[in-house]
């Protein structure tokens, strides 16, 4: 990896909102999906998480966008309340995407705190369950004759209104060390650095359960040559 794409990760990676994040539920059109992790890309979320079908997976590869799809990370939970409660215990404020007399006007929205936002099936909108764990609802305002955006694009709305308020309050300033603590950890960091710019040795390691070495300032694998030997050996030779 050159030097240059090593800085580029790095900036990226120093702009990502480790305390923002989606939870798609049921949200089962690839080429939604695709565009809402396009957007959280695009925003500096960093991981998103789901509720799906155990073989959604496998056929949402096939479709999403391949660029922003590999620096988004994706967590799959099996059940909405599990999501939810993984979330809360992160501290975060759970609002969800449902038009009823309790939502407000998603500009009420304080998302310079810790937020996820749950998004609904297209068809249906989001469950019960979903809506009655959810802190609060929040609604787009609609003037047309439609009640509803399409998800991917009340994504991208909702987003980026929590950019722009995280804007202004200096989220996105890598300069920023009061914010320090809401970056992505350089663990997390190197572990990307790894896995994207050596995709390859990284399924290798994965494959055979050894630690991610030190990715350099200059883009190289700075490892020792016991862990180039134990990559090069498989245990079972």
């Amino acid at each position: 990896m050159s030097a240059e794409r090593y800085a580029r990760i790095r900036h990226v990676l120093s702009k990502r909102q480790p305390d923002l994040t989606l939870l798609l539920e049921q949200v089962h059109k690839p080429h939604n999906v695709s565009a809402v992790i396009r957007t959280a890309d695009a925003v500096g979320v960093h991981e998103i998480h789901t509720v799906w079908e155990d073989d959604y997976d496998e056929r949402l590869r096939d479709h999403t966008a391949a660029g922003s799809n590999n620096w988004v990370g994706v967590n799959k939970h099996h059940s909405i309340s599990g999501a939810v409660s993984a979330l809360k215990k992160q501290n975060m404020q759970v609002l969800v995407t449902h038009l009823d007399e309790s939502a407000v006007d998603y500009r009420e929205i304080d998302y310079t705190l810790p937020t996820a936002i749950i998004l609904g099936q297209e068809l249906t909108g989001a469950t019960q369950e979903a809506i009655a764990l959810a802190d609060k609802s929040i609604v787009i305002p609609m003037c047309g004759m439609t009640q509803s955006l399409n998800v991917s694009v009340a994504t991208a709305v909702v987003l980026y209104e929590a950019q722009r308020q995280r804007q202004q309050k200096g989220f996105y300033d890598v300069n920023n060390r009061a914010r320090h603590k809401q970056r992505v950890s350089e663990a997390d960091i190197q572990r990307v650095l790894f896995q994207r710019g050596f995709p390859v040795l990284f399924e290798m390691c994965v494959a055979k359960n050894l630690s991610f070495p030190h990715i350099n300032e200059h883009g190289e694998i700075d490892a020792t040559q016991q862990w180039w030997d134990a990559l090069k050996y498989n245990t079972q030779d």
